[in-house]
């Protein structure tokens, strides 16, 4: 399994954008009829869903009344299925909630459930000739083909005093392997993934963070509501993100107990149970809590920052398909009133 695959934004922002005018032209479903809540979700189950699982193994729904389904994983991205009203919740990513809000999808973060980006620049170890992202001019990136991951990568390379020009080739999962062989010279790895099969791999990679070279920060993990069953349902939403904020709280307090909760619920999923439980404390460490502890808080200060390089590079389109021209209102994006903040 590799976490490559939660980059799996449609490949430009038009695309999405057509994706979206459509299925916000005929999406009139506010709920499943059941009462069931439904959570989409991007991938199959890894420690960027541990929070949701320890919700459903310790009962925290149960404990406030509801009924959740998680909803196999298929090739149609959860923002897709949340704006449409095909579920009521999501895994995304801030990057890819800025591409859908701004192409017209309806749908809201509630809850950031990594506070930090978990990716880095990933080159092998052993590169003496790459020791900072400007040397990575004239190298070869092994790609997901991702709206904005080039011109992000020509920015911190900049940042950093090179020109920011580079060959891109699209691998997909297929992009670490390349790293790792020597195919290609750079990939985008997540540290609690990919970093760590690497070591265990025996093909140790040197990252460089982008916080490290003046870009922003960013919500490597959030998750999407549907606009108008929040609406509708302003009570079991609160009831929902609170349990989910429990569960996430809880593996990043005790991220071992967490490990195995996710364990538990997907039986025969994982061949390397220790990179589950590894991945959860590296993951807990340095990536889930605010300043003051609390896992789920959102500002505007990381939406403006990353989603507005976004705009300012004219990589977001409306509805229409056609670059933004004007700033959105990124307080418009995600909301805290679901969570309990002590």
């Amino acid at each position: 399994m590799s976490f490559a695959a939660l980059r799996r934004t449609l490949a430009t922002s038009a695309a999405i954008a057509a994706a979206f005018t459509v299925l916000t032209g005929c999406a009139a479903d506010t709920g499943s009829s059941d009462g069931i809540i439904r959570f989409a979700l991007d991938w199959t189950p890894n420690t960027n869903h541990t929070g949701l699982y320890v919700a459903l193994q310790e009962g925290y729904f149960e404990d406030a009344g509801l009924d959740v389904s998680i909803l196999p994983y298929n090739n149609t991205s959860p923002d897709t299925l949340v704006d449409a009203g095909n579920a009521e919740f999501g895994i995304s990513t801030q990057s890819q909630a800025t591409f859908a809000r701004a192409a017209g999808a309806a749908t809201t973060s509630v809850i950031a459930p990594l506070q930090h980006r978990a990716t880095g620049i990933g080159v092998k170890a052993d590169r003496a000739d790459i020791t900072r992202p400007r040397d990575l001019d004239g190298k070869t990136y092994a790609g997901f083909g991702d709206p904005g991951e080039v011109e992000t990568l020509q920015q911190i390379i900049r940042n950093d005093g090179g020109t920011g020009n580079f060959t891109t080739v699209t691998l997909g999962t297929s992009a670490y392997e390349a790293v790792y062989s020597g195919q290609a010279d750079f990939t985008v790895s997540y540290f609690a993934w990919e970093g760590l099969e690497a070591e265990r791999n025996g093909t140790p990679m040197r990252y460089f963070q982008y916080t490290d070279y003046g870009f922003p920060d960013a919500y490597s993990i959030v998750i999407n509501g549907n606009q108008q069953w929040l609406k509708d349902h302003p009570d079991e939403a609160r009831k929902f993100v609170k349990a989910v904020q429990r569960g996430y709280q809880t593996a990043a307090d005790n991220p071992d107990q967490a490990a195995q909760d996710l364990i538990d619920a997907n039986p025969g999923a994982f061949t390397d149970e220790d990179l589950v439980r590894d991945s959860q404390r590296m993951l807990a460490a340095d990536y889930m809590k605010d300043a003051n502890g609390v896992v789920g808080t959102q500002n505007l200060e990381t939406w403006s920052g990353y989603s507005g390089f976004l705009f300012d590079n004219g990589l977001l389109a409306g509805p229409d398909g056609k670059p933004l021209t004007q700033k959105p209102d990124w307080s418009e994006y995600f909301t805290n009133e679901y969570l309990d903040a002590s």
